[in-house]
């Protein structure tokens, strides 16, 4: 018999810094302040917010880190889950990573970067007739068909790119996040330097309608800015291609997020400097118009909307191609166990899982007509941090059933930080069931649907399925 085929380590830190940013640095930076603003209604509280979630973040990334130090490996959560907790949870894992948390992810930041390219070359409506066509009341298909058209071809070539060599989807991403970088800190130095930018003004903490901001409001607000945060830990799923994963994993992540949050805390000083919160609110309530460009706008003209509109092209479009590349490895682990499609866990010629990213891309195609961008978000956000407190919780555990493991990172702060991480997890979760319950609900019965379904797949011999 022939040798089965294995992933090749091949990315080394550059890689792997590269990649988180390019993960993280999406859509967020460039929409998410409008909602923010519209619900703390003050600059200075925006800022506040998105420190916060910042700082949260660090600390996930910084309990993460011990974990995948100490288990890095093919699969990420799909992997460290097992060891830490068992095969159901895991699965259950993986299964809302395909169902609703990753594909969802890749859907919306798609969604923008179709809408981005749309307003760069202006295409026709397609069938605004149907426009108003729904499924229960919820779902909307057709409506912005032409962007939802768009998004999807994106994400069906992006997913071809990422069927030749794991190096040759690394290297496409880290030009895309070289011109990020450079494109967000133009905006920043121009922004900043323009005779309408009040520096003050986004440190106010004055809000616009007169009233108090609650607690709840600010985790709603943080709501958004997770979106803007989320993906740091996809580097994880690509561990078994990683050199030296133990140390490069940890520290890869530790200056990603450096990186991202110096350069989002700068990026939304600068747009609440240029425009007064009250015209971000007016923002999210038009529902068609990105912050960013219409920030840009208001010092450059029509010529700097264009360049913002293309910059967030690149952007997103670098940030679904990252999605994509890392995002597939947990159904080819799954796969290979029996608990996903058998042809999920074969590597193409190239070494690459070529079925699994099929399989992620058809599905992420079929989200994108589901819903629009916030919805989307709110349900990845929503599915991903019930995980994000598990790995916090599961630093805990391994300090106990592998004490005598050998660590190349332990966690800073153990065991306040991981602590602190786990009950802010589990009163976000609290939150946005009450806050967004509709997005809540949805995300929570397509992660359940994988109940019935592991135990189904116990009764089966599923390894024989193709």
């Amino acid at each position: 018999m022939p040798e089965k085929k294995s992933l090749v380590r091949s990315l080394g830190l550059q890689y792997v810094v590269a990649i988180v940013i390019a993960s993280v640095v999406g859509s967020g930076v460039y929409k998410k302040v409008a909602p923010m603003a519209d619900g703390l209604h003050s600059s200075g509280w925006v800022l506040i917010a998105w420190a916060l979630a910042g700082l949260v973040t660090l600390f996930g990334a910084l309990s993460y880190a011990e974990i995948t130090g100490l288990l890095a490996d093919t699969g990420g959560e799909y992997a460290y889950f097992k060891k830490i907790y068992n095969r159901f949870f895991a699965f259950i894992y993986g299964w809302s990573l395909f169902t609703v948390a990753n594909t969802a992810a890749i859907s919306s930041i798609a969604y923008v970067s179709a809408e981005s390219l749309n307003n760069i070359i202006g295409l026709p409506q397609l069938f605004p007739a149907a426009a108003s066509f729904t499924i229960g009341g919820v779902f909307y298909p057709f409506d912005n068909f032409t962007v939802k058209l768009i998004a999807i071809l994106i994400i069906l070539i992006l997913t071809w790119v990422n069927t030749r060599t794991v190096k040759t989807g690394a290297g496409f991403g880290n030009a895309l996040v070289l011109l990020v970088i450079v494109g967000i800190l133009v905006i920043i130095i121009f922004g900043l330097g323009s005779s309408g930018a009040n520096i003050g003004r986004s440190m106010s903490l004055t809000t616009s309608n007169a009233g108090p901001v609650t607690i709840s409001a600010v985790f709603t607000a943080m709501l958004a800015a997770f979106w803007a945060y989320q993906g740091w830990n996809n580097i994880g799923y690509v561990g078994g291609e990683v050199k030296n994963p133990h140390k490069v994993i940890p520290i890869g992540i530790a200056v990603g997020l450096g990186i991202i949050i110096l350069l989002y805390l700068l990026i939304n000083a600068t747009y609440l400097s240029v425009l007064p919160v009250g015209r971000f609110e007016q923002i999210h309530a038009a529902g068609n118009q990105i912050a960013a460009v219409e920030v840009v706008r208001s010092f450059w003209g029509s010529q700097g909307a264009a360049f913002i509109s293309l910059l967030i092209f690149v952007t997103t479009l670098g940030c679904t191609h990252a999605q994509i590349l890392t995002c597939a490895r947990p159904y080819y682990a799954m796969a290979n166990e029996g608990l996903f499609f058998k042809s999920a866990g074969q590597l193409n010629k190239s070494n690459v899982p070529q079925k699994a990213l099929l399989m992620q891309g058809i599905w992420a195609a079929v989200l994108v007509l589901s819903g629009s961008f916030d919805q989307l978000t709110d349900m990845s956000i929503f599915a991903i941090f019930i995980f994000y407190g598990a790995n916090g919780l599961g630093v805990f555990i391994l300090r106990r059933t592998m004490k005598d493991a050998v660590r190349p990172y332990k966690a800073w702060g153990y065991p306040v930080i991981p602590a602190l991480y786990v009950i802010f997890c589990a009163l976000f979760l609290v939150n946005t069931f009450v806050t967004r319950p509709r997005e809540a609900i949805i995300g929570l019965v397509l992660m359940l649907t994988g109940v019935p379904l592991f135990y189904w797949l116990k009764k089966r011999d599923w390894t024989s399925l193709k």
